[in-house]
């Protein structure tokens, strides 16, 4: 094996070198990161260091898979031996493996962010407390977010009763009794993987030392991404050797509100003094037009590392911004605006080429009609998954119930489906049974003939669902994931049931199952673990960007968090407007505006060749209209806000668009007006008053004497104005 280092610049080319102590290097986006992660793995192994004596750590499992792939390749297969993972993937691994020390059963399960809310609610119920008034979403990330702190449920306790705050105690009862249940259901959750990791490495001396010895050289991937419980993993972990590099760019930390701590990667060298520091800020993915006004705007932050990215790239379209009337305007000219670069690339253009960002969610919607009326294919990223449809999950139910049969939460959702006598009524019961008797409910059902409070046909269907789980119990050792699943299936009649059903749900319920168990067969081809608890676990592990499919052409819809680490030749960001882009009110905290900041190069320098910026007036959301101003980030690229600035090749035919609707070419107000006053205060027109300023009117009601118009005045206040006695300058 020989590596050859010539297609590697000269930083990558020494970071990969750089194999001894601690390393921090700064990748901006498109800069080769994993190339250098990569080859810096297999240039250890050519050194002649073992391969199980490297760690390294990503974020998500399908990086994971392609860097695997890559170190074997270079290292001739040498590299299989290199435990290359996620955080939690590998956490798993640990407590699976030494979880004991600590109490933990090697049969525990996770639970997923559903199982996690669901677990909460009973945590209300229980408590006498009000679903409605407590939001379990909210508690659930009260908790999670303490135990990214290392904060456990005994710990919040103790700062709960040093707070004159009885939400605080609130919380801190629901967190003690969450993690009661989990311990009876013989359960983590996400959390619980990382926290118990650092305490099993903190609390056991041999256990820690064993593990610092095998992973004398470890790589942390995003590391500005990492939170306080994952810097300590890492820390404990590197303690010994020192040989920690962390790869990753803090312009792109953009999950704070998920837990992480741009800290670790700005004050990566208080830690480690003696550390090395590279940067790599040659840019192989984007033109220099688009890197310069994505720079323009994140240099705008305090809180950041100096850097530039530069190409060797030449030339390249010029960033274009545009602005509508409403968010259906905007759609309708997304829609449009992709595909007739389609129609007229002449082939070199496909719908894959294409993504619209958007800041949240629910703007999707429009952009799903407006490509659905123009017939372009398309896929969200990031709503409803596979793994998380009823019948799928249900499945996924019985596979844990057999694997675990103290996962209380996972049989409760399968007591009844298909439907066998065992009601809300019946479960409640056999709950209080289990709980006087200190059972499991899986153990009361075998019982069940003892509960009065039960019919003889709740009694019978009780202790036969005991046995049908008993019965495949029996089997999930020896069989393999795909031939567990079609046990399930045979046993229950649960697809079969479907199957028979005539109405379409059904049949894509069906449908929905026959592919789980393709995603069984797939897992097992590309696992050595095809145990069920195996796949289970890797089902548990999956993140949203991981959903995302290759080949298929279609445009990608998606929230511009879930965009990182992607790439398009053509972007699109939508919605770019003051109180959604950034979003909040507008008294950001410098922290806020700086990630919302951040988060906007991200979408930025996705784009490979084209970027195109578009933002509404008003726009209609959550069932309230707003007027909007441009966001700040669009004057920070350097672009203009009152013209519009047209790409190379747009769209010329608008055909299929409505009268007045905007084609991309022009913003609001550029169609055909009536005469007289409507054509002077048209829509988009900019004004000034004597007392107020300049504007732009952003809404016409009336006409002839009664003509009002609703100006937004760039003081950002806006005013509906009768025009007869208003005093307007048109500009």
């Amino acid at each position: 094996m020989s590596l050859d280092f010539q297609q590697l610049n000269a930083p990558q080319r020494e970071a990969v070198l750089q194999t001894e102590g601690p390393l921090l290097v700064l990748a901006g986006a498109g800069s080769g990161k994993t190339r250098v992660i990569t080859t810096r793995i297999a240039h250890l192994i050519e050194k002649g260091v073992p391969p199980w004596h490297i760690l390294a750590v990503t974020f998500t499992n399908k990086a994971a898979e392609e860097m695997q792939n890559r170190v074997n390749q270079l290292t001739e297969g040498k590299g299989s031996g290199v435990l290359l993972s996620t955080f939690h993937r590998f956490c798993a691994l640990l407590l699976r493996r030494e979880g004991k020390a600590i109490g933990l059963s090697p049969h525990y399960v996770i639970y997923d962010d559903h199982d996690q809310k669901d677990l909460i609610k009973d945590c209300l119920r229980d408590l006498n407390l009000d679903e409605k008034k407590f939001k379990p979403g909210v508690l659930l990330s009260l908790i999670s977010r303490s135990k990214d702190e290392l904060i456990d449920a005994k710990s919040y306790e103790i700062h709960a009763l040093t707070s004159p705050d009885p939400f605080r105690a609130m919380v801190s009862s629901v967190y003690l009794l969450y993690q009661k249940k989990l311990a009876a259901s013989n359960a983590l959750d996400f959390g619980d993987l990382i926290l118990k990791s650092v305490e099993l490495l903190r609390d056991q001396p041999a256990i820690r030392e064993k593990h610092q010895d095998r992973f004398r050289y470890i790589l942390v991937d995003e590391y500005q991404d990492t939170n306080r419980a994952q810097y300590v993993l890492t820390k404990t972990l590197a303690a010994k050797y020192r040989n920690l590099c962390v790869v990753g760019d803090d312009d792109q930390c953009v999950y704070v509100w998920r837990g992480a701590d741009i800290r670790n990667i700005l004050e990566f060298e208080k830690e480690y003094p003696e550390a090395k520091v590279i940067k790599l800020e040659q840019n192989y993915r984007s033109t220099p037009v688009i890197l310069d006004a994505a720079w323009r705007v994140v240099q705008h932050n305090k809180f950041r590392k100096e850097k530039k990215l530069w190409t060797a790239q030449t030339g390249g379209d010029l960033v274009a911004s545009d602005e509508f009337a409403d968010e259906r305007e905007e759609a309708l000219a997304v829609a449009a605006t992709i595909r007739e670069h389609v129609r007229q690339g002449d082939g070199d253009m496909v719908y894959a080429d294409f993504a619209v960002f958007y800041r949240i969610n629910a703007q999707s919607r429009v952009f799903e009609d407006a490509l659905r009326r123009m017939e372009i294919p398309y896929k969200i990223i990031g709503t409803v998954r596979f793994y998380e449809r009823a019948e799928v999950k249900n499945v996924l139910a019985y596979l844990r119930t057999v694997v675990n049969p103290a996962d209380t939460l996972a049989l409760k959702r399968i007591i009844n489906i298909p439907a066998r006598a065992l009601g809300k009524t019946s479960v409640e019961a056999l709950e209080r049974f289990a709980e006087d008797h200190r059972l499991s409910l899986f153990e009361a059902l075998a019982r069940a003939r003892e509960l009065t409070a039960l019919s003889a046909r709740a009694q019978r269907a009780a202790v036969e669902f005991h046995t049908l789980l008993s019965t495949l119990m029996g089997n999930r050792d020896t069989l393999r994931a795909r031939e567990m699943a079609q046990q399930v299936l045979d046993a229950t009649g649960y697809l079969k049931g479907l199957e028979e059903e005539e109405d379409a749900e059904s049949q894509t319920r069906a449908q929905n199952i026959r592919e789980l168990l393709n995603a069984i067969e797939e897992y097992e081809e590309r696992s050595e673990d095809k145990s069920t608890a195996g796949f289970l676990e890797q089902v548990s592990l999956v993140a949203d960007s991981d959903e995302l499919e290759t080949g298929p052409n279609y445009v990608t819809l998606m929230t511009v968090h879930l965009a990182k680490g992607l790439e398009f030749p053509f972007v699109i960001m939508t919605g770019m407007e003051e109180g959604l882009f950034p979003i909040g009110e507008s008294d950001f905290s410098q922290e806020e505006l700086e990630e919302e900041r951040r988060l906007c190069y991200v979408g930025m320098t996705r784009a490979k060749k084209w970027l195109y910026l578009t933002w509404c007036g008003s726009r209609r959301l959550f069932g309230h209209s707003r007027w909007n101003a441009p966001s700040r980030f669009i004057e920070e690229a350097g672009l203009s806000t009152s013209q519009h600035q047209a790409p190379s090749s747009r769209p010329q035919n608008t055909d299929s668009l409505q009268p007045g609707a905007s084609s991309g070419l022009a913003g609001p107000g550029h169609g055909a007006m009536d005469a007289g006053l409507w054509t002077q205060f048209a829509v988009g027109v900019r004004v000034r008053h004597p007392e107020f300023g300049e504007g732009k009117i952003i809404e016409k009601i009336g006409s002839g004497e009664t003509l009002k118009v609703v100006v937004l005045f760039d003081s950002g206040q806006w005013k509906k104005l009768l025009v007869k006695y208003a005093n307007l300058e048109q500009l």
